[in-house]
């Protein structure tokens, strides 16, 4: 019977979980206890999330204003991308699809018909998180007009503050919080699960079930259980990041920048209070010295801190579910946040583990289903990314050079050369990532499809001229229906912390 389930580790991923398991579990008779030292730094330097956080905050039954004030919380449409494809290069990815499905084909084969014909060659105008970023709006739609259509968002907020909020969530419904470093790791002798964690002052934890939220060093589901780590460097080289925040300045942006740089990418993620920034690079094309130098001098505000040095190998555990023990977070594995994907992880993986959650007992097929699951999105998450560095005209350093021409997985040529032909990228249902995404990126990348379904000729020219003018017209009305994303920030959701500028 599991009855006993301890969380070993705090941060993003440990209160994830335990605040999923004392929602579901705390009034069912289960013990809910979470391990973490505050002598242990954690890695969260500033979140970027997708819409799914959402849902996640609703199956908790949070408000969302007062997570966004305790947060220092501000909204997100999509990433813009700059410098990728090439120098002066610019695109959103945005967080909704193009348009409207027009006679029951996806609207993205209707823009190729529309660019091919001489239209406007800018899919954002059909896009109304993209106009509504060019213009720093943001509104939720549910409350500036209910008839209208509903547009998808997403947050950015402190990590050290969300882990903060949800530890006194987890505690009012009965999560014990223990204190202290875990010094001996004990193993049943004949099963080889993990029955306790002994801490640096002898008092011995039991549970039936761990999730293991440890970080990197994955302290049970690898220094424990040797689950194995596959390593995708080869694709994804960049391995170190350096970290810093900055004082606010300007008008903050509802979207998260990613500035390609000589040798990796830069983060840019506004926040009430601050900004977070962050350079992640290759070590093999730049030093760590370096990389913090230029971190800086590229800064808008000025630092609050010297640069933070976070070193990672890119790749996931070959066992997320080994035994008894569940790995989430960066004890699961690690992809760069080049698309805000690691909350969605740590989201997936607590998704899964309720869905087959071993109340008698736990089976080899629960563990299966689950490695199943999660190997699986970690894939797809991985070749998503790799298409950013694959998809580029740039060659100007050597670090570019390198993963313009670098070889990749099959699974990812073959979902290109689809693209390049016919403009499919063969998504499945169950991926995170859509259609609308795919043509998000590769075409912001440079890879225009050479042909479309020929469903999308169908319709008479002039039919089709006005359809797609009075797509574009109400797009923009939509994102013009939102205020300054600042002025709705300050009425909906003001931060004790907040800076004005």
């Amino acid at each position: 019977m599991i009855r006993k389930l301890v969380v070993v580790g705090g941060g993003t991923a440990g209160w994830m979980a335990a605040a999923a398991l004392s929602r579901t579990f705390g009034s069912a008779g289960y013990s809910i206890t979470l391990i973490e030292s505050d002598e242990i730094g954690t890695v969260g330097v500033g979140e970027a999330t997708i819409p799914p956080i959402i849902e996640f905050n609703q199956m908790l039954g949070i408000d969302e204003n007062d997570f966004l004030k305790a947060v220092n919380g501000t909204f997100k449409l999509g990433i813009r991308f700059i410098n990728w494809s090439a120098l002066g290069s610019d695109y959103l990815h945005p967080f909704g699809v193009y348009g409207v499905d027009m006679n029951g084909l996806n609207f993205n084969h209707h823009l190729m018909r529309y660019r091919k014909a001489g239209g406007n060659a800018d899919f954002g105008l059909f896009n109304p998180q993209t106009v509504a970023s060019r213009q720093n709006r943001f509104g939720r739609m549910q409350e500036i007009n209910p008839q209208a259509p509903r547009v998808n968002y997403a947050f950015h907020f402190d990590a050290a503050l969300y882990a903060r909020y949800l530890r006194a969530y987890c505690e009012k419904l009965g999560t014990i919080r223990q204190e202290g470093r875990i010094t001996k790791v004990e193993q049943n002798p004949e099963t080889g699960d993990v029955t306790a964690v002994v801490l640096e002052n002898g008092k011995v934890i039991t549970g039936d079930l761990f999730i293991d939220c440890s970080g990197f060093r994955g302290l049970l589901i690898e220094q424990t259980l040797k689950s194995g780590y596959e390593d995708w460097s080869k694709w994804l080289p960049c391995n170190r990041a350096a970290a810093v925040p900055c004082d606010k300045a300007g008008p903050v942006t509802p979207y998260t920048t990613s500035t390609a740089r000589e040798a990796g990418w830069q983060w840019r993620i506004p926040l009430q209070h601050r900004t977070g920034n962050g350079y992640v690079f290759s070590s093999e094309y730049m030093s760590e010295d370096e990389a913090s130098s230029l971190l800086m001098q590229r800064l808008d505000g000025k630092a609050q801190a010297d640069p933070r040095i976070i070193r990672f190998v890119t790749g996931k555990r070959k066992q997320q579910w080994n035994r008894n023990v569940v790995a989430m977070g960066l004890a699961s594995g690690f992809l760069e946040p080049l698309e805000s994907t690691s909350i969605w992880l740590v989201q997936e993986a607590i998704t899964m583990l309720l869905r087959y959650f071993p109340r008698d007992g736990i089976t080899q097929n629960q563990r299966d289903c689950f490695n199943r699951e999660m190997l699986g999105a970690y894939d797809n998450v991985k070749d998503f990314l790799i298409a950013h560095y694959k998809v580029t005209a740039r060659e100007d350093t050597p670090f570019w050079a390198y993963v313009k021409h670098m070889d990749i997985p099959d699974s990812l040529a073959f979902r290109l050369e689809s693209f390049a032909e016919h403009n499919q990228p063969l998504v499945r249902n169950h991926e995170l990532f859509k259609d609308a995404s795919w043509f998000a990126v590769l075409v912001g990348q440079g890879m225009e499809p050479k042909s479309y379904n020929p469903m999308a000729d169908v319709m008479p020219q002039d039919e089709f001229r006005w359809r797609m003018q009075r797509v574009r017209e109400g797009t923009a009305g939509l994102a013009g229906m939102m205020p300054q994303h600042e002025a709705y920030l300050a009425k909906a959701c003001p931060s004790p912390q907040r800076v004005t500028v």
